[in-house]
């Protein structure tokens, strides 16, 4: 089994065991990029939206998404691959104004939508190869719109960014339940600005998030990119 079909298997069963918990996260006051409440920017760092159509790679179960709806205007497409993570934004979400929930891969879904003005994913572009999905990022945004993300940096055993393009397992850890692996594309900084700007992104800052608590060594890089003009 290759990497994006393991991990398509991942988070439906991650999204399987949450329906059945009856979980959902809040839709939270401030959009949280990495893991912990109160570290880092909010939705800001995509500019103004509001009134504009963003489109969110890997929308999960929705909070997010609506977040961006309901306290910043804009007009979201949350794309989501797995059926349960789906399943669960429609239950909760279904009918919220401003938002659409799609149950697709965002590259198929981004060969026949109309361009966006804007896209971000949190935690979620590093489970694909940014080779597959980057191309279709830049196609499928307008020119100049930002591209904002978070991905992994360093993970609870310490261990931090690969220099090179290949994917790895990490754990997805829900209490009581056993962890699930999902592979996920680990990059450093310096390699994350060389492969956006290999398919026409420019990257503007790269933030690293680290975890509140001093013995936590877990990690997150907050990627603020933008398509170039001229890609």
């Amino acid at each position: 089994m290759n990497a994006y079909a393991a991990n398509e298997e991942s988070w439906v069963r991650y999204g399987q065991i949450q329906l059945d918990r009856g979980y959902m996260p809040p839709v939270p006051d401030v959009i949280r990029w990495g893991f912990w409440d109160g570290v880092g920017p909010g939705a800001e760092v995509l500019g103004p939206v509001r009134g504009k159509r963003v489109l969110a790679v890997g929308s999960g179960p929705g909070h997010q998404a609506v977040h961006l709806a309901r306290r910043c205007g804009a007009l979201v497409d949350a794309v989501e691959l797995s059926p349960t993570q789906h399943q669960r934004a429609v239950e909760h979400f279904g009918n919220e104004s401003g938002v659409q929930f799609v149950n697709a891969d965002v590259v198929e879904h981004l060969h026949t939508a109309i361009p966006y003005n804007a896209a971000y994913g949190i935690c979620t572009l590093g489970c694909a190869d940014p080779r597959y999905v980057l191309p279709a990022l830049a196609n499928g945004l307008c020119a100049g719109a930002p591209l904002v993300f978070s991905a992994l940096h360093t993970n609870l055993h310490g261990h931090g960014p690969s220099s090179v393009i290949t994917p790895r397992e990490e754990l997805i850890r829900i209490a009581g339940q056993e962890p699930i692996p999902v592979q996920m594309w680990v990059l450093t900084p310096h390699l994350w600005e060389d492969v956006l700007g290999e398919y026409g992104f420019r990257v503007e800052s790269v933030e690293v998030l680290r975890a509140p608590d001093a013995d936590n060594p877990v990690a997150v890089q907050l990627v603020r990119s933008r398509r170039a003009p001229d890609a």
